[in-house]
C-alpha cells in the first residue's frame, strides 16, 4: 500500500496540471466536470479521504444529478485515497471497475536526462493542438475543448512537438510545478511508433523542466498500455500507485 502522503502530493499536482472546467467539493469528494472535453480525469468524482463515508447513498445520488445536468455519465475515479470501504460499497451496488492506470515517478538527476536533446517548447497553442489531434487520432470536434484545457493550466506548461518534414511525429505536455514535472498527452503517431520518438520527446521535455528547477518527474499511463509502460520503465520511471474508475450498472 503506497504512503497516502505521496499519493496526495501527486493527486494535487494532477488536479493543478490538468484542470477541470468546473469543480465542486462534497466533503472530501472532489467532483470535476468539463463541458468541452470528455476525458474521464476531467469528468469524475475523486474521493480524497478514506474515512469520509457519511451518507453515501444520498451523496452518490447528488453526484449523479450533477453529472446528469452536465450531460456526463457518473464515474468515480478510485485512487488509494478512496479507501477500501467505499470501494466495497460500490462493489455491493454492482458498479463496474474499468481502465486502471499507473502513476509513475522519476528522479531527474539521471544521465538519460543529461543526454537529452535540447528543445524549445512551442508558444503557438493552436499549432500544438493541431499536432496533438493528428498524433493521437482525436476527433477534430475536440479541438476547442482540448485548447481550453491547455489554456487553463496554471503552472508553467511546455508544449512539445517532434516533426519530420513538417509532419508531427510525437507530442507531449510538460507541466513544471515547483519541484515536480508532470507529463501529459504523450503520444507518437501510429505509423512512427517504435522509432524512438516517444523517448526523445519525453527526455527533452524533462530536460526543459529540470532547467527550471524540477527535481522529480511523474506521469499517468494506462496499466494495459504495455509499449508505453515498457518505454517509461526503460527511462527509469517506477510505479508509485494505481487508480481505476467505477461506473454504476446500466439501468
Amino acid at each position: 500500500m503506497p504512503e497516502l502522503a505521496k499519493v496526495r502530493r501527486f493527486e494535487a499536482a494532477g488536479f493543478r496540471a490538468w484542470p477541470a472546467g468546473t469543480t465542486h467539493y462534497d466533503g472530501t469528494w472532489l467532483l470535476r466536470l468539463t463541458a468541452g472535453y470528455p476525458a474521464k480525469r476531467l469528468n469524475s468524482v475523486n474521493p480524497l479521504d478514506p474515512s469520509d463515508l457519511t451518507n453515501l447513498h444520498e451523496r452518490i445520488g447528488e453526484a449523479g444529478r450533477r453529472f446528469d445536468e452536465f450531460g456526463r455519465p457518473l464515474i468515480f475515479r478510485m485512487s488509494p485515497l478512496s479507501g477500501r470501504p467505499l470501494e466495497a460499497h460500490l462493489e455491493s451496488l454492482g458498479w463496474a471497475r474499468f481502465d486502471e492506470s499507473r502513476v509513475m515517478r522519476l528522479p531527474l538527476d539521471g544521465a538519460a536526462v543529461d543526454d537529452a536533446m535540447d528543445q524549445i517548447p512551442l508558444k503557438d497553442v493552436a499549432r500544438f493542438i493541431g499536432a496533438a489531434l493528428d498524433v493521437h487520432g482525436y476527433d477534430a470536434a475536440l479541438r476547442q475543448g482540448l485548447a481550453d484545457v491547455v489554456a487553463a493550466i496554471q503552472p508553467e506548461a511546455g508544449l512539445f512537438v517532434l516533426e519530420q518534414d513538417e509532419h508531427p511525429m510525437a507530442t507531449a505536455i510538460c507541466v513544471h510545478d515547483g519541484d515536480l514535472a508532470g507529463l501529459f498527452e504523450i503520444a507518437t503517431s501510429v505509423a512512427e511508433r517504435g522509432k524512438g520518438y516517444g523517448r526523445r520527446i519525453v527526455l527533452s521535455a524533462l530536460k526543459w523542466a529540470r532547467l527550471r528547477g524540477a527535481t522529480e518527474a511523474w506521469l499517468q499511463v494506462g496499466a494495459d498500455n504495455q509499449p508505453a509502460v515498457k518505454l517509461y520503465e526503460a527511462i527509469g520511471f517506477t510505479e508509485v500507485y494505481r487508480y481505476h474508475y467505477r461506473r454504476p450498472p446500466e439501468a
